[in-house]
C-alpha cells in the first residue's frame, strides 16, 4: 500500500452543499471528462450497489465516485456506455482509492476489468485499528466520525430496475460523499498515533488478485465435509469442480446449480450408474438422465480413480495437547485486555485459533508472532505463557495489569531415607 499522509484539508467536505448533477452518467464522453478531473485528485471515495441473487458473477448496476468537488453515479446499464475511462482511473497508481468493507467492490472490478484497483485503503479495516470493533458498518462511522445521518429507506433497492429516482441515487452517492469525510478523519488518526503500517498487510491482500479467484480444483474447500474418507473427499473434490465450472458458464449461482447437501451425498454413495444416482435426495429423474447424470457420474469416476497422491486432504485440526486449556483461556484474556489498552479490534490481532495454536506452539504460523501484532500482543502472550509474566488486578481491584515474574526456585528435594532414620 502506498505510504499515506493526511489529506489537505477541504474548503468543504462532500455532502453538506456539494454539487451533485443529475441525472446520472449515462454516456462514455461524459464518463471519460468526469475521470480526468479526478484523475489529478489525491483520492477518490468509490461504492458500487450490484445484484447477485440469479447469477454466479455480480452484476455491477451503478457506480459511485466521489472527488474533492463532485461525486457522480456511473450508470453500467446505460446502452452503449463503455466503462474503460473508470477502470483507467481506479488503475492510476497516483490516485488513492478509498472504499468501506471493499471485499464484494474489488472482486467486480476485477471480474469486470481484469485488474484490481491500486493503491487502495479501506475504511473498516481502518477503523479496526483504530478501535470502532469488529468489521464496523458505514453507517456508525458515518454517523460519528461525519456527523451524518444516512437514510435507511432505498436500502432493499433493485438497483438492476430502470428509471432510478433521484431519491435512490442520492441515497446511493452518500455512501462516498460521507465516505470522504470518514477517511480523513481516520487517516489523520492513524497519522497521530503512527498506526498507518498497520494497514500494510490487510490492504496487501485486498489488493492480491487471487484472494477473489476461486479456481474450480479448489471449490470444495468451501464445503464442509462430512467424512475424512480419502475416497469421498476425492469425489467431492471431482464433484464440487464440475459444479463450479458449470455454475461460471452458465452465470448461475452454484446453490442454484446444485446444493451442497446433494453434492456430499453423491460423494457419500459415489454411484456407478443413472438407477444408483436416481436414489439421491434433490435430484429430479429428469436432471438424472439428462446431460447433468451423465456429468456427475462422469466427476464420481474421476474421484474414484484419482491417484492416491492426489487426493485432497482435510484441513488440519489441531489438537491441543492436554492441559492447555486454561493457557488458551489465559491467552485470551491477555488478548482482550491488550486491544482494550490499545484500542484495537480483537478481530484484527488474533482468533480463537491463532490462540490455541500460539498455546500449542511457541513457533505457530500465526500473524499475532509477527510485525506490529508480535508487539501488541504476541510477545507478552509469550513470556506470559511461560511464566515470564503474571496477570493480576490493581489495587483498585477493577482493571487488570500484567507484572514480570520471578523465576520459580525448583522445589526442594525430597530426603534421602537415610537422613529420616
Amino acid at each position: 500500500m502506498a505510504r499515506l499522509s493526511p489529506p489537505p484539508p477541504l474548503p468543504q467536505p462532500l455532502g453538506c452543499g456539494i454539487s451533485v448533477p443529475m441525472p446520472m452518467i449515462a454516456d462514455t464522453q461524459e464518463l471519460a471528462a468526469f475521470c480526468a478531473r479526478l484523475s489529478s485528485a489525491p483520492f477518490i471515495t468509490v461504492d458500487t450497489e450490484f445484484m447477485r441473487e440469479k447469477t454466479y458473477f455480480p452484476q455491477l448496476c451503478l457506480v459511485q465516485v466521489a472527488g474533492p468537488d463532485e461525486a457522480r453515479a456511473i450508470d453500467p446499464l446505460a446502452p452503449g456506455i463503455d466503462l474503460a475511462p473508470l477502470f483507467e482511473l481506479l488503475a492510476n497508481t497516483k490516485v488513492l482509492k478509498v472504499f468501506h468493507a471493499a471485499r464484494q467492490d474489488i472482486e467486480i472490478f476485477l471480474y469486470q476489468s481484469g485488474s484490481v484497483p491500486t493503491p487502495m485503503f479501506d475504511t473498516q479495516v481502518a477503523a479496526m485499528v483504530c478501535g470502532f470493533g469488529d468489521s464496523v458498518g458505514y453507517e456508525t462511522l458515518a454517523t460519528q466520525l461525519a456527523k451524518a445521518r444516512i437514510d435507511k429507506t432505498q436500502r432493499f433497492t433493485d438497483w438492476s430496475l430502470r428509471p432510478l429516482t433521484e431519491k435512490q441515487v442520492q441515497y446511493a452517492l452518500a455512501d462516498v460523499t460521507h465516505l470522504r469525510v470518514v477517511y480523513e478523519k481516520l487517516v489523520r488518526k492513524l497519522e497521530k498515533n503512527g498506526r498507518l503500517a498497520w494497514l500494510d498487510q490487510e490492504m496487501a491482500e485486498l489488493t492480491a488478485p487471487g484472494t477473489y479467484r476461486t479456481q474450480p480444483e479448489d471449490a470444495w474447500r468451501r464445503l464442509k465435509p462430512r467424512s475424512s474418507s480419502p475416497r469421498f473427499l476425492a469425489v467431492l473434490k471431482e464433484l464440487a469442480a464440475w459444479r463450479e465450472r458449470e455454475a461460471q458458464e452458465r452465470d448461475i449461482p452454484r446453490q442454484r446449480m446444485l446444493r451442497d447437501e446433494t453434492l456430499m451425498e453423491i460423494a457419500a454413495h459415489h454411484p456407478k450408474d443413472t438407477n444408483e444416482l436416481g436414489r439421491t435426495r434433490g435430484l429430479g429423474k429428469g436432471l438424472v438422465e439428462g446431460k447433468m447424470g451423465v456429468a456427475l457420474l462422469d466427476a464420481v469416476k474421476r474421484g474414484l480413480d484419482m491417484p492416491e497422491d492426489q487426493i485432497p486432504k482435510p484441513p488440519e485440526r489441531v489438537e491441543l495437547p492436554r492441559g492447555l486449556g486454561p493457557v488458551v483461556d489465559l491467552l485470551k484474556v491477555l488478548l482482550k485486555m491488550k486491544c482494550d489498552e490499545h484500542d484495537v479490534a480483537q478481530k484484527l490481532v488474533a482468533n480463537s485459533a491463532d490462540i490455541e495454536a500460539i498455546a500449542a506452539d511457541d513457533n505457530a504460523k500465526v500473524a499475532a508472532l509477527h510485525g506490529w501484532r508480535f508487539e501488541l500482543f504476541g510477545k507478552d502472550a509469550l513470556n506470559l505463557k511461560h511464566g515470564r509474566l503474571g496477570l493480576g488486578f490493581c489495587t483498585d481491584g477493577r482493571k487488570l495489569r500484567l507484572a514480570p515474574l520471578e523465576p520459580v526456585p525448583p522445589p526442594p528435594a525430597e530426603p534421602a531415607t537415610a537422613d529420616l532414620e
